[in-house]
């Protein structure tokens, strides 16, 4: 019987392991941090939000910006703005900041690959400003459970069609606004939210889903920027 319950174990990590480790909410709550939203519009959604149209929730995208002639990146720190109903009060300072260092580092780590990293402004420099408006961690034991136990699955099925993120895993929301680095030229404001799935990697670390759902935007601004300057070699993330 125990070889029986190993394989059947070992069968659903095997078949969890290709799903995909985030996927993107239906909604999100706007925090302040871009200041007027009054130009967002709603972002493209492809039906398994993978697709080169994919984008985020809520968008804004400069039409008279020329992506070509910006070699250099300005990335500020990432900032924590915390709206009136976020989960991110209940988080310790600590963490908080270790979230703003790593969403920071994730998309510094990105981007440099393409682009020289700089501290300050001019004529052929991106300014790049984000802020962490939501993170929950997931609840370690019942995603595990909930990822195994066939009603379980079912249950957090029907959350994940009703909101994008299913239950017990962890999530998260930003804002990013990118700017001309010599006159200051709104070229890009996005908002976006992201929860875990029902795969089983990294269940045991209850900030998995938002290092992953961190991942994907940095990986996704990179594969962004190198389509708008005309790129033929543009690598679009998995989620």
């Amino acid at each position: 019987m125990r070889h029986v319950v190993g394989a059947v174990l070992v069968g659903i990590l095997i078949g969890a392991s290709g799903c995909a480790a985030t996927q993107e909410a239906k909604s999100v709550e706007k925090s302040g941090f871009l200041g007027d939203y009054s130009m967002l519009k709603e972002g493209k959604r492809s039906a398994f939000g993978q697709g080169a149209e994919n984008q985020a929730l809520w968008i804004y995208k400069n039409p008279a910006a020329d992506w070509r002639k910006y070699k250099k990146i300005q990335l500020d720190p990432v900032t924590v703005w915390l709206g009136p109903n976020s989960k991110l009060k209940d988080v310790k300072p600590e963490d908080r900041q270790m979230l703003a260092n790593l969403l920071w580092s994730k998309i510094d780590e990105s981007l440099r690959k393409d682009y020289d990293m700089t501290g300050g402004s001019g004529p052929d420099v991106l300014r790049i400003q984000a802020a962490i408006t939501e993170g929950g961690e997931s609840s370690v034991v019942m995603d595990t459970v909930s990822s195994i136990v066939p009603q379980m699955k079912v249950l957090s099925g029907v959350k994940s069609l009703a909101t994008g993120v299913s239950a017990f895993t962890g999530s998260a929301s930003v804002e990013v606004k990118i700017t001309d680095g010599e006159t200051g030229a709104l070229l890009v404001a996005a908002v976006d939210r992201r929860g875990g799935t029902k795969s089983l990697s990294g269940v045991t670390n209850s900030w998995h889903d938002v290092e992953e759902a961190y991942r994907f935007w940095a990986e996704k601004m990179r594969y962004r920027a190198c389509q708008w300057r005309g790129g033929t070699n543009c690598i679009e993330p998995k989620a």
